[in-house]
């Protein structure tokens, strides 16, 4: 099938060559020209043949509002938009009713997998009407790793990207979790090779999992993290889950600890931030801050 995709970034990038290579057509548009298709949204829904799909890969906020917006200027009846980055929820069931009222439809699709997706395959959540999501659904088994799981209509409008938030806050948690032992092991003078005591949890261990995969990784580059500032961003969604948490009276203790401890990152070179920063260097591709 044909995919319109708008955000041709770490993500969207990879996403474009994955889903070419199970054999679609995607035509892609991003501001910066060296990676777009075409110069413009406009060129990019003439070049699609109705009924449309049009997936949006840019910054949640001001910046996926306004293309939602340009896109329900310029696509018809029958077409449907998919938003694929990191917007709250709330925003989906507002961009849902604007398009709804042209005859467009419209996806929520939480997206996971980072750099590694375009190997590994995307995790898929997403939210909507089943007639829209059937639409969209090759696109989605392109994107899903082998095999049956990775992809789950998780519900109506807003459902994909609150799972997708859910998500990440139990990743602030577990990440957390590592970088607290990691700084313990670290501190004692009886173990003398904390990198190899995280290789030796990669089997047998009931704390194995693809993040202790990752810090694994980012001890072989740099043993002891001496190379980066503890120093680690939230993206949003953490806060998001935690208000979340309140709104509906659900206890949260340890997501919203692992919050916190970013926040305090900001206020001193924190050893543990510094396993926050290289694990999301890992699987996601984000900047770290060099001593």
């Amino acid at each position: 099938m044909e995919l319109g995709l708008v955000g041709l970034g770490k993500m969207g990038g990879n996403m474009r060559e994955r889903i070419r290579r199970a054999g679609h057509t995607v035509i892609g548009y991003d501001r910066n020209a060296d990676l777009a298709d075409v110069h413009s949204l406009e060129e990019l829904v003439g070049k699609l043949e109705a009924p449309r799909v049009v997936w949006v890969m840019v910054p949640a906020g001001a910046a996926t509002q306004s293309t939602v917006d340009e896109l329900g200027e310029l696509l018809e009846p029958g077409d449907v938009v998919v938003d694929g980055g990191n917007s709250r929820w709330t925003d989906d069931e507002k961009h849902s009713e604007e398009l709804a009222a042209k005859g467009i439809g419209f996806v929520d699709a939480g997206v996971s997998g980072g750099v590694w997706g375009l190997q590994n395959g995307y995790a898929l959540m997403v939210g909507g009407d089943a007639e829209h999501i059937a639409k969209v659904q090759p696109i989605f088994d392109a994107l899903k790793p082998e095999g049956d799981a990775g992809f789950v209509h998780a519900g109506k409008v807003g459902a994909g990207h609150f799972s997708k938030m859910v998500h990440n806050g139990i990743e602030y948690a577990m990440m957390q979790a590592y970088a607290e032992g990691w700084e313990l092991l670290q501190a004692v003078d009886s173990v003398t090779d904390v990198r190899e005591v995280f290789r030796s949890w990669q089997e047998g261990t009931v704390i194995r999992s693809w993040l202790l995969d990752l810090a694994v990784n980012a001890l072989d580059e740099d043993e002891h993290l001496e190379r980066l500032r503890g120093f680690a961003q939230d993206s949003g969604e953490g806060r998001w889950t935690v208000e979340a948490a309140i709104d509906n009276a659900v206890p949260l203790p340890a997501i919203t600890a692992s919050l916190f401890a970013r926040f305090a990152s900001r206020q001193d070179d924190s050893p543990q931030m510094k396993m926050i920063a290289a694990l999301r260097n890992q699987f996601g591709g984000h900047a770290v801050e060099k001593k």
